[in-house]
Parts: structure tokens; sequence; C-alpha cells
């Protein structure tokens, strides 16, 4: 591609059927999934693959760390759970993208199976509120960790 990797010591982390996904794009997803930005990784090496276990939660042992695997905004996208001094930091990643989006029915407009989306999101949130997740909300402006609970 003409293009190299930003981290040259990173090693990059996906599953096989999310890097097909991503480097067969489907025209809804086009603009995310840019070749000049993701085959630089493998094209440097840098790339591997996760086995992916048969359900959606897992413990990954290349990572040392459990993933919940979603397909509701695009194919089989990972949500690390990273436990740090017995607490469990999850990246939520495009799942609940901002606090705004706690309510189920409340979904990316960008979600490619919105429909999909509501239950992964509801089994997220009541194992969240269950274990005491702290969230971490990458696309949140004023929220960038939170913590939810039954109501």
């Amino acid at each position: 591609t003409g293009y190299e990797p930003a981290f040259k010591n990173a090693t990059y982390w996906t599953n096989e059927n999310h890097w097909e996904w991503a480097t067969k794009p489907n025209a809804r997803e086009k603009a995310s999934f840019l070749t000049e930005n993701i085959l630089p990784m493998q094209e440097s090496g840098q790339l591997n693959f996760i086995q992916r276990p048969n359900n959606d939660y897992g413990f990954s042992e290349e990572l040392g760390f459990e993933i919940f695997y979603v397909d509701g905004h695009t194919e089989k996208q990972m949500i690390p759970h990273i436990k740090y001094q017995d607490k469990t930091i999850v990246f939520c990643a495009d799942l609940l993208a901002t606090a705004g989006h706690i309510p189920l029915p409340y979904v990316m407009g960008y979600d490619t199976r919105p429909l999909l989306t509501m239950p992964e999101k509801s089994k997220f949130l009541n194992a969240a509120a269950d274990h005491n997740y702290y969230l971490f909300l990458e696309h949140d402006a004023h929220n960038q960790i939170i913590t939810v609970e039954h109501t």
C-alpha cells in the first residue's frame, strides 16, 4: 500500500472473521475500513489473529483477558475486559459509544444490524451491572469511564 504502521513496535490483534469483514467491507462500512489504514498492519507482519471461542464470551489465551464478541455494529467486533487490581475495565468500542447510548433502543446509526445490537447490549449491560465493570467510553467527550446498575 505504500503506508506503514504508526506504531512500529506494536502487535495488532484481531480475529479472522473480523479481519475478513474489514478487508472486504460492505458498502455501508467501506469508509470505516480504509485499506491504507488497515493493510499496513498485515504487510508489516505485526498482525496476529486470536482463536475465537464457540460462544460470544471467551478468555483469550493469547492476550490473557476475556473478550465479548458482538455482531450488531460490525462483524465479530471485540470488546476486551481487562482485570486490574480486582477491577474489570471494559473497552466498550461501538457497542456502547456514549453514556447516552445506555437505553437499549438507543443504538448507533452506523450499526449494520441494529436489531442484533439490542440483545447484545442487554446481555452486556446486565453483566456490567452484575460484576460492577468500569466501562471505558472512547466516543464520549464528557464521560470517559462509567459504571451501571440495575434499575
